[in-house]
């Protein structure tokens, strides 16, 4: 029997789901309400070993059965599990809404819904696949696209539900089986996802959700040698140790790892658009790998930009996730609020000077002021480390080259912005920005079938489109003497 809590109106399920069925574990972790961290949403399974392996056996008999299937069947399961996930956006968004903190009007409007998209869109993309064909050698030439096996994803806490549906589905579209190890921080949306699964379908096994600490079961499932694939999104420093387990069974791997990404403002640019967009960089609080969190202005446009960007930020709303006006929302957890002020308060010794800012907004709450530094150097750790909170920094440069040289000056690339009225400068500083995106006067405008990831420690492998659905493919060439085959 399954154990459930229900929060403000919905049933969520406690525990695991293996192989079509609810587990649970007799050990429990708390998940917390980031508007009020004193309550405990629910009491979660806490997986270890044997359930890493119980999962890897059931993923590996549901992949039989999946991977057999014509990826037109696949792709109609697929259909309906995004059709389940838009009719029940409203619960989706309440329950990671409470369990995340992100803001209830942009999970209802736009993060759930991309879930219901991520599906729909791999399907497609499987079904249109179109194989190489070429005639060499006095032979008949295919490329094949087989399934891998089973596929072992462990999410991030930010956006847990899109991005588990993000990585998961072109797993599943490339005919792999899947075990989902979410966040501990955030595991109630996608336990709400196993709930679909089921009702859409899927054959048992082929959809695992295994709970627990990272350092736990997720370190037994990313060494087990019965995997094929491990993807990754989360800190540069877990995807080392994630990366070292992989490679012993020799398992191909896959890591979005955060960013440090740079926002350069030319003096032509769109004024009014580029300083809302970076004041809008302070969006979930920064808890947003692709946030543009060092602003480079033009030096010519300094003050007139500070002045603007302290107004905006003055009149940004701290407030509860679920007021449509709140634009400030709580940080995830206790320990995530006191690792960002950290990074702001060794600022401050460091010499950093606190443009707005800098403080908790109020003691036994997750709420930290949105907050603007200029750094001493270009070597000061606000700026070279990922604080993934609402803090930003603001730098100066005189012309393309020091924008350039001010932008690749950290080991991230995961994203950059470049607001210009000017095409050649565009061109010629998007080209150099070192980056898997660039945006040009816009941001997070997405198309599901571009590749995405990032450069230097932002991250290894590419997800997206038939990038994705190759990752946890095997690429097989299919050679057939000429005239050898009768009918």
């Amino acid at each position: 029997m399954s154990n459930k809590v229900t929060i403000n109106g919905v049933e969520v399920s406690t525990d695991h789901y293996i192989n079509g069925q609810r587990i649970s574990s007799e050990k429990k972790f708390s998940v917390i309400n980031p508007n009020n961290p004193s309550e405990i949403l629910a009491e979660v399974s806490r997986g270890d070993e044997t359930t890493a392996k119980f999962a890897v056996s059931s993923a590996r008999n549901g992949f039989n059965v999946w991977s057999e299937m014509t990826v037109d069947e696949r792709s109609l399961i697929m259909h309906k599990l995004a059709d389940l996930i838009d009719s029940h956006v409203d619960d989706i968004s309440l329950i990671e809404c409470l369990d995340m903190g992100m803001r209830h009007e942009s999970l209802r409007n736009r993060v759930i819904p991309r879930g219901a998209r991520n599906f729909r869109s791999y399907a497609d993309i499987a079904k249109e696949y179109k194989p190489r064909k070429w005639h060499s050698n006095t032979t008949e030439n295919e490329i094949q696209r087989m399934p891998s096996g089973v596929s072992v994803i462990i999410t991030p806490w930010n956006a847990p539900f899109m991005l588990s549906t993000w990585k998961c589905a072109p797993a599943l579209a490339a005919g792999n089986s899947v075990i989902l190890k979410p966040a501990e921080w955030s595991p109630l949306s996608a336990s709400l996802l196993g709930d679909l699964i089921d009702e859409a379908g899927f054959p048992p096994g082929v959809f695992n959700i295994v709970q627990g600490i990272g350092e736990e079961v997720g370190a037994a499932l990313v060494s087990n040698p019965n995997v094929n694939r491990v993807s990754f999104t989360g800190s540069p420093e877990a995807a080392r140790y994630i990366g070292k387990s992989a490679a012993e069974n020799i398992i191909p791997f896959t890591g979005e790892l955060g960013g440090k990404s740079p926002l350069i403002i030319f003096p032509d640019a769109d004024f009014d658009a580029a300083v809302k967009k970076a004041v809008g960089q302070f969006d979930d609080s920064g808890q947003v790998c692709l946030a543009g969190t060092r602003l480079l202005v033009h030096s010519s446009i300094k003050e007139k930009f500070l002045k603007r960007f302290l107004e905006l930020t003055a009149e940004q709303k701290l407030g509860p996730s679920f007021d449509d006006s709140t634009e400030i929302t709580p940080m995830i957890h206790p320990d995530h609020l006191k690792n960002v002020n950290d990074f702001v308060s060794r600022a401050k010794i460091n010499g950093d000077k606190i443009l707005c800012g800098g403080n908790i907004y109020k003691k036994g709450h997750l709420w930290f002021e949105p907050t603007l530094i200029e750094p001493l150097s270009n070597e000061s750790e606000v700026i070279q480390k990922e604080i993934f909170g609402p803090v930003l920094t603001l730098q100066t440069f005189n012309d393309e080259s020091e924008a350039v040289e001010l932008a690749n000056s950290t080991k991230y690339g995961l994203s950059g912005m470049v607001y210009t009225s000017n095409k050649a400068t565009a061109q010629r500083v998007g080209r150099a920005v070192r980056a898997g995106t660039v945006w040009v006067n816009c941001f997070l405008i997405r198309d599901l079938t571009a590749p995405f990831g990032g450069f230097g420690i932002s991250g290894i492998g590419r997800e997206g489109g038939d990038y994705g659905i190759d990752f946890h493919s095997d690429l097989k060439t299919f050679q057939v003497l000429d005239n050898s085959l009768t009918d």
